[in-house]
């Protein structure tokens, strides 16, 4: 590896803790804007993202995207399906925090990479190796445990994991950046969110105007905090091998389970911690899993290109015998 590349790698690995970081430590953050309300919150979010990332196009001047997606209905109807389904994944998510729900929210993101292969597999007709069978199986028994312990299945959790594996889904087959998908995505959001602002204003509900400047700027700060972690990941994506991307992924859910115990002080009684420790066997043995098959297709990429290699110099030899 050279010096080069190692210097990416590391900025890339820098991102994504950044990212992932970020991503964690979100639940902070929310209980900031009450006393508006979740819903005020998300709209704010929406529109701010929107501001956001559109300074951000203009800085780097990328907009020739735009206009091939209006050109193409299909993608274009793709992109709302995602900005629907990310505006669910959003307002639950604000909900639970600021309604003490910071354990079952993180919950639902470490569930999300199981739920994504079920998905896969009731969608796409992926085929599972067995190790993955069982990680979902054990996931499973996970929720069924979760929700003897509740007395109702967990809803927060499986409402987050099953938007965002949606959301990761359709991104697949849209195909955009991350900053453009972002804009796309929150240009379909803004119209309505901003109503929703003018009408809340219009019933004196509004908090924007009416708690001093401060709120104000942190509301505004929305856009920010949403689109700065996917700026990050963007820079690490590009960096990083997959299957250090899949690692770092677990941070978000770690730091937001352990605010959720340590700093938001929420009940974590034996059946949850039951259910807990399932969840994670079962991420363990995907990661295990994953890691293997990574490990293996590298083996087997160097494999096919070393006789490719071995033959360059047999070739000159005999050209140099010819000549």
């Amino acid at each position: 590896m050279t010096r080069k590349s190692r210097g990416e790698r590391h900025i890339g690995l820098l991102n994504g803790f950044a990212a992932y970081g970020m991503w964690g430590l979100v639940p902070l953050f929310w209980p900031l804007l009450k006393p508006a309300g979740a819903v005020e919150i998300l709209a704010h979010r929406m529109a701010w993202s929107l501001v956001f990332v559109a300074v951000a196009l203009v800085f780097v001047r990328r907009w020739a995207w735009a206009g091939e997606l209006l050109r193409q209905p299909r993608r274009l109807a793709l992109v709302a399906v995602a900005a629907a389904v990310i505006t669910v994944n959003w307002g639950v998510y604000i909900w639970s925090v600021n309604s003490g729900h910071v354990v079952e929210a993180s919950l639902g993101y470490f569930i999300n990479p199981l739920v994504t292969i079920a998905m896969g597999v009731l969608l796409l007709k992926e085929r599972l190796r067995p190790v993955q069978w069982a990680a979902v199986g054990i996931g499973f028994a996970a929720v069924v445990v979760l929700t003897v312990g509740y007395g109702q299945p967990p809803w927060i959790s499986l409402t987050l994991a099953f938007s965002f594996a949606t959301y990761g889904l359709v991104k697949k087959k849209v195909n955009l950046g991350g900053v453009e998908s972002l804009a796309a995505e929150t240009a379909i959001q803004f119209l309505p969110a901003v109503g929703y602002l003018v009408w809340l204003s219009a019933q004196g509900e509004s908090t924007f105007a009416t708690e001093g400047a401060g709120h104000m700027a942190l509301l505004a700060a929305t856009g920010i905090v949403t689109a700065l972690p996917l700026v990050c990941f963007g820079a690490a994506a590009i960096r990083v091998p997959l299957s250090t991307l899949g690692l770092l992924q677990y941070l978000a859910p770690v730091f937001q389970f352990l605010l959720g115990i340590l700093y938001f002080h929420e009940a974590m009684p034996a059946e949850r911690w039951a259910g807990f420790a399932l969840v994670w066997l079962a991420l363990t043995l995907l990661t295990a899993d994953a890691w293997r098959a990574a490990r293996r297709a590298r083996v087997a990429a160097a494999i096919a290109v070393a006789p490719r290699t071995a033959e360059k110099p047999a070739s000159s030899a005999s050209a140099a015998v010819d000549a």
